[in-house]
């Protein structure tokens, strides 16, 4: 099946054409809902992850590290680095679904109309992240410094942003750009492929095309595959995923990235490159899931067709 026919032409029942300049502000205002709410809602998890990734021996448990975090600062200490999360996945969110629409439509219906499907989500996604990431890569290196210095690096987002800026410039800021890349790239490829094929392969098993299934139950399948997406993406990227925290919290000045990444290594070894990996899949699988099925059920509300299935 060609990729030109993937997303369809014309416009949608909401009157929003598809693959049209408006479509694409949609689907990254889409974006921005579904990931900047659901990544801020797991900064519990993501909090003591990242602390155990840092310092393994911080915590005998993630149990009991919330009872530890929670008796010492009480909720607010809990969704520690929330702030910084917010709004830097909402940029991320923005980045990674508008952009991820608008490669998919420029790789698949103009310079490779005959191209594998699957190549092309792939392609799509990679280039869409990349720049998404940009965006992400200030926030995520404060977030981290925050959750992963005790006392905190910073208290607030707007004081970690001082902090950092006023002694190592715009720079200190996009010093995990390079691993931040290693983790999100893979994580977004296997994220919107994974996605798009189980999709399809749920419709096909169910032997129906998409559009005879009512809108509860397209975004239901949404649901599902964003599940199954989100265990691959967790197991794909959480060695990057541990090097981002690591360099984030333990890179020297003047360190160069290849060489701090490196010595990091070397203290840690393969094994230290999976530690939280079971807290992460848990986290992943069901943000993922929660991320498509509010994406989608945005698009619904729009007028617009649910992804994948096509």
């Amino acid at each position: 099946m060609a990729a030109a026919k993937l997303q369809g032409r014309g416009p949608s029942k909401g009157g929003i054409e598809l693959n049209s300049p408006t479509y694409f502000g949609a689907c990254a205002l889409g974006g921005i809902i579904s990931c900047g709410p659901t990544h801020t809602a797991v900064t519990p998890l993501d909090l003591v992850k990242c602390r155990r990734q840092v310092d393994p021996k911080i915590y005998s448990s993630n149990i009991s590290a919330w009872r530890s975090i929670f008796a010492k600062e009480g909720l607010r200490g809990v969704f520690f680095g929330w702030s910084p999360t917010l709004v830097g996945y909402s940029f991320q969110g923005a980045g990674k679904y508008g952009f991820y629409e608008v490669f998919k439509h420029i790789y698949g219906d103009k310079m490779f109309p005959n191209m594998n499907k699957t190549v092309v989500f792939l392609a799509a996604s990679a280039s869409a992240e990349f720049l998404a990431d940009m965006a992400l890569c200030p926030f995520e290196a404060i977030k981290v410094r925050m959750q992963t210095t005790i006392p905190p690096f910073s208290n607030t987002l707007r004081e970690g942003w001082g902090k950092v800026t006023a002694k190592e410039g715009v720079a200190g800021l996009y010093k995990g750009i390079y691993p931040l890349w290693g983790r999100q790239i893979p994580y977004t490829m296997v994220k919107f492929a994974t996605f798009e094929t189980t999709v399809n392969y749920i419709y096909a098993t169910l032997g129906k095309p998409k559009e005879s299934y009512n809108a509860l139950q397209q975004t239901g399948v949404s649901f599902l595959g964003g599940y199954i997406a989100g265990v691959g993406c967790a197991a794909v990227s959480h060695p990057a995923d541990v090097m981002v925290s690591k360099l984030n919290a333990d890179r020297q000045p003047g360190e160069g990235a290849v060489k701090a990444v490196s010595r990091i290594y070397g203290n840690i070894g393969f094994r230290g490159l999976w530690n939280g990996l079971p807290v992460r899949i848990v986290m992943i699988g069901t943000l993922t899931a929660f991320q498509w099925l509010i994406y989608d059920s945005f698009k619904v509300s729009l007028g617009l067709p649910t992804t994948g299935g096509h």
